[in-house]
């Protein structure tokens, strides 16, 4: 197993989503289609930068095979996020300093747009073969008000991991419905003290959210392009109770669980203190390398009603093309080459980011079959958070982890927590 890419994305991926402050409003550049020069890339930089610039170094190669002449400048920018706001701000702001293509958060792209950063890529991807490989659902997280600003590049969901050996000697099943996992989780616990029976966090914003979409609940609905929070409906203060019944002493202890972050429950789950837990792709190496190894196994995430999966937040990056570039033409045909099933497949063999493509993440399933539950959680279909630029403040003021540990601590009950989070969202849709 390669290690997994690190980067704000995956930051998302782990439950800590990082934020940006705005990028600010890009200057007015007159774009241009010339077919000679230098085509500016960012990707995002990695703790083991290697494995990926080999995989970019090939595809760069590839690209000026096909066009003579033509030169690629690769530069690795930072993904922590007040760095990499910054490095945008400028971008947009100073034309002359942007690349032509750019690697982002796919949660970052509301913000891109609404700064008039980035280019529409609608047309330049309507006529792209591979591009039929996307599904739906993927392409949707990169449409705002009808027209697309990012091409999805590769992705990562959530699925249940579970203690094989615990369910063994207690002769459970991995669970197929919430009742089932509650469960389980209480047999768990009651048998051994010292595990909680699933790791859960009042911080894990995209741990509950599966919860919240499994009952038919959302944080928003969308009239047109403006968006009002949801998350106070009947169906949503469902599923935020079904998170939150799941923080007991015969569970998940309040005292212990409330502040654990995505990231804190993998540590506990990795670490043997957990009898399940809630995680991405991008933690199977952490799990290996911790107490739990070679005694999990790993099932989708059911949902409210037997058989079914939970819908998961589909997590991941994007590229795009920035609105100021003067290479408009070898700029799509840049981002087309980088994210082709052939690169998307070398990316995966060297970092393990999941394909975007359906073709490509059936051969890695191939080689990978532990990726199997959440192939199959994908095809489920997948949710994405609001696609409106007010979502980074309400993620950044904390609504939902705050929402989660007032009921998690009895501070409020779920209709007064839901009603308070969903005054908040709308504070922030309205740019009040």
């Amino acid at each position: 197993m390669k290690k997994l890419a690190r980067g704000a994305a995956l930051a998302v991926l782990a439950g800590t989503v990082a934020t940006a402050c705005a990028p600010g409003t890009a200057k007015t550049a007159t774009s241009a289609d010339k077919q000679t020069g230098t085509v500016k890339v960012w990707l995002y930089d990695e703790a083991n930068r290697a494995p990926k610039e080999q995989v970019v170094a090939q595809a760069v190669a590839d690209f000026k095979a096909k066009h003579a002449g033509v030169e690629v400048e690769v530069s690795y920018i930072p993904t922590d996020a007040g760095p990499r706001a910054e490095k945008m701000k400028g971008a947009f702001n100073d034309p002359s300093s942007a690349p032509d293509v750019v690697e982002f958060g796919n949660t970052d792209l509301f913000g891109y747009t609404a700064s008039g950063g980035l280019a529409d890529i609608t047309s330049d991807l309507a006529g792209w073969e591979e591009g039929k490989d996307l599904p739906q659902d993927l392409k949707d997280t990169a449409v705002v008000d009808g027209k697309t600003y990012g091409l999805p590049w590769w992705l990562g969901v959530r699925a249940l991991y579970y203690r094989t050996d615990v369910f063994t000697e207690l002769g459970l099943q991995a669970p197929t419905s919430y009742a089932e996992l509650k469960s389980a989780a209480e047999k768990v616990r009651a048998a051994h003290g010292d595990l909680l029976g699933i790791a859960v966090g009042g911080k894990y914003t995209f741990g509950a959210l599966p919860f919240v979409w499994a009952d038919g609940g959302d944080l928003a609905t969308a009239s047109g392009s403006a968006y009002t929070s949801a998350i106070d409906s009947a169906q949503s203060q469902a599923g935020v109770k079904a998170y939150t019944d799941l923080f007991t002493d015969a569970i998940c202890p309040a005292q212990q669980c409330a502040d654990l972050t995505g990231g804190k429950t993998v540590e506990s789950f990795a670490a043997g203190k957990a009898g399940m837990a809630i995680l991405p792709n991008s933690s199977r190496s952490a799990v290996e390398a911790g107490a739990a190894a070679g005694k999990y196994a790993i099932v989708p995430l059911p949902g409210a009603e037997a058989g079914k999966i939970a819908p998961a937040f589909s997590g991941g990056n994007d590229l795009g093309v920035m609105k100021s570039t003067q290479h408009r033409s070898l700029a799509v045909d840049f981002m087309k080459e980088l994210a082709s099933k052939k690169n998307q497949l070398a990316l995966f063999d060297a970092m393990g980011n999941l394909p975007t493509l359906s073709s490509a993440r059936a051969e890695v399933v191939q080689k990978q079959p532990w990726l199997k539950p959440f192939t199959d959680t994908i095809e489920a279909g997948t949710k994405f958070v609001p696609k409106d630029a007010a979502w980074a403040k309400i993620d950044a003021q904390n609504v939902v982890p705050t929402m989660l540990q007032k009921v998690i601590t009895g501070k409020s009950d779920v209709a007064g927590a839901t009603k308070e989070a969903a005054a908040a969202m709308n504070t922030s849709f309205s740019g009040k």
